[in-house]
């Protein structure tokens, strides 16, 4: 692998921003300064300092997103700006997919990586993992309405929605809700069955992630290494 597409693909630098630094000495390979970016190395065994700062080598990508409203949870589409296309170019080569997806006008957490295992796991419906959501709705909720949505509501098609929990502010028309699954637009359906309707939908959290308060609508950043340990850790 070329220097430059490692300390792109490690969110350190980009590929013109490699080749400054090359040119200036600031690019160690194992002790040894290189004049140019397009060296290859091997990233699992050579030692690359870049700017003082020794990088390790991370197989894969992960990166957490405040999605905007109006952007597809999804890698391509032919009409609307997706949330690949929020990130530097330098990324968007890479193979990142949205694990698990939100709808166009649903904000907040999203989580994008190219560890198809680990999404694999995330997602599979009998590893139960929580979302929380934060959601205004048209009417207000009644506490006979809360008890039918906690306990599994009827979608329109006949689903019966696996428990919930909700927990409702003050004025009665906004909450929390916290799901183990996720059904096409599930949330606005399953007001939808006491008929109300959502006005409002962010995810502020994802299994052990939660929503960074930093990031703007459509900001990004990597994930820690703690919270990737996290991740792989949740069950």
């Amino acid at each position: 692998m070329r220097i430059d597409k490692f300390l792109s693909n490690m969110g350190v630098a980009s590929r013109t921003e490699s080749s400054k630094a090359a040119r200036q000495g600031l690019i160690l390979v194992n002790g040894v300064a290189v004049k140019k970016a397009d060296i290859h190395i091997e990233p699992e065994k050579d030692v690359i300092v870049y700017c003082g700062r020794t990088i390790e080598y991370r197989k894969y990508t992960y990166i957490l997103m405040n999605k905007p409203d109006g952007v597809v949870s999804s890698t391509e589409d032919g009409r609307d700006k997706t949330v690949i296309d929020l990130l530097p170019e330098e990324l968007q080569k890479l193979n990142l997919f949205p694990c698990g997806r939100l709808d166009k006008h649903t904000l907040g957490l999203v989580m994008l990586t190219d560890d198809g295992d680990l999404a694999h796991r995330l997602l599979s419906p009998k590893h139960h993992v929580k979302k929380k959501y934060y959601f205004e709705s048209k009417f207000p909720l009644t506490e006979e309405e809360i008890a039918y949505l906690q306990k599994g509501a009827t979608l329109e098609d006949g689903y019966i929605t696996k428990p919930s929990q909700i927990e409702l502010f003050e004025n009665k028309q906004s909450g929390n809700i916290i799901l183990v699954e996720g059904k096409y637009h599930q949330i606005k359906r399953m007001l939808e069955s006491v008929n109300n309707k959502i006005t409002y939908l962010e995810r502020i959290t994802f299994g052990p992630l939660v929503l960074d308060e930093n990031l703007e609508r459509g900001q990004w950043r990597f994930l820690t290494d703690t919270e990737i340990k996290r991740l792989e850790e949740h069950k």
